[in-house]
């Protein structure tokens, strides 16, 4: 390893992870540099592109790691997550022991996991998604979103619109919308409708090789597009969505704990209230912590 790329946190606390991060890149030999992306004003190293670096370290949340497998996707360069406060889905390593992560790293005692996408098509235009694609009314008055399966309508849905997620972003806008959670392994897109005004429309689990078309129709406040939780200008209401396999790579200790574990250690996924009583564990339940954007 010889050079670091950073994708920072906007508005965090980073001071003592820097200089942990700087201080191990030091004694290694190691440059640092920062990977600049969209909307970030933040300096906290000299820039550097990201096929420049070996690896890409993302210090904040989940969103930034989304950012950063962005930015490392276009380079095919691998995104070490670190949590600096809230622990997410995606971030491999806290913050107090980015020393050891970066060891590890350096060591060779870790894998890169394949992170997919959603390849979306919007007019002339094509974005790609790692978390989820949301289609949300804009202000007052409900969409009206017709969702095609391979060329088979499914359902024309009234409501605040609809989620398009990855297995991996299954666990975030999905599933605090009563959607279904996409276990490791499983390749496709869950469909999930936002607050449905009637109809009987559950959410749609399609495969990999399949292709969800959407027609929007905006209400009278208009839509909003957001990919990975972040609004984007497209121009057209007519989006199809395919699957991009392979898109990022993410990477993953040795000693990493499994996705479902980790959903259950954050509250996310619990025991039934029952099951805690007839053990005596009802200390246990947790108060759900809401998915970081």
């Amino acid at each position: 390893m010889r050079r670091l790329g950073l994708v920072v946190h906007p508005t965090r606390d980073l001071d003592d992870v820097l200089e942990e991060v700087r201080g191990w890149a030091q004694a290694h030999e190691v440059e640092v540099r920062q990977v600049l992306v969209t909307g970030q004003a933040r300096r906290v190293a000299d820039p550097s592109d990201a096929e420049a670096c070996d690896v890409i370290v993302a210090l904040g949340g989940d969103g930034t790691t989304l950012a950063a497998l962005h930015a490392g996707a276009e380079a095919s360069r691998p995104v070490l997550g670190v949590a600096c406060g809230s622990v997410g889905m995606l971030t491999a390593v806290h913050a107090d022991h980015v020393s050891a992560a970066l060891e590890m790293v350096s060591e060779g005692h870790w894998h890169p996991l394949a992170i997919p996408g959603l390849d979306v098509a919007a007019g002339a235009g094509r974005h790609v998604a790692i978390n989820d694609l949301a289609v949300i009314r804009a202000g007052a008055g409900q969409l009206i979103v017709s969702i095609t399966l391979d060329g088979a309508l499914y359902a024309r849905v009234a409501g605040d619109g609809l989620v398009v997620a990855t297995p991996v972003g299954s666990s975030a806008y999905t599933m605090a919308a009563g959607g279904p959670l996409l276990a490791p392994g499983a390749e496709g897109m869950a469909v999930t409708p936002l607050a449905p005004h009637g109809g009987s429309v559950p959410p749609l689990v399609a495969g990999a090789g399949s292709e969800v078309a959407l027609a929007v129709e905006p209400g009278f406040g208009g839509v909003r597009y957001e990919f990975d939780g972040r609004p984007v200008e497209i121009l057209g209401h007519d989006l199809t969505v395919g699957w991009l396999p392979d898109y990022a790579t993410l990477v993953r200790l040795a000693d990493d704990e499994s996705r479902l574990a980790g959903l259950r250690r954050r509250g996310l996924v619990q025991d039934s209230p029952r099951v805690l009583v007839r053990e005596g564990r009802l200390g246990e339940l947790k108060k759900p912590v809401p998915p970081a954007r």
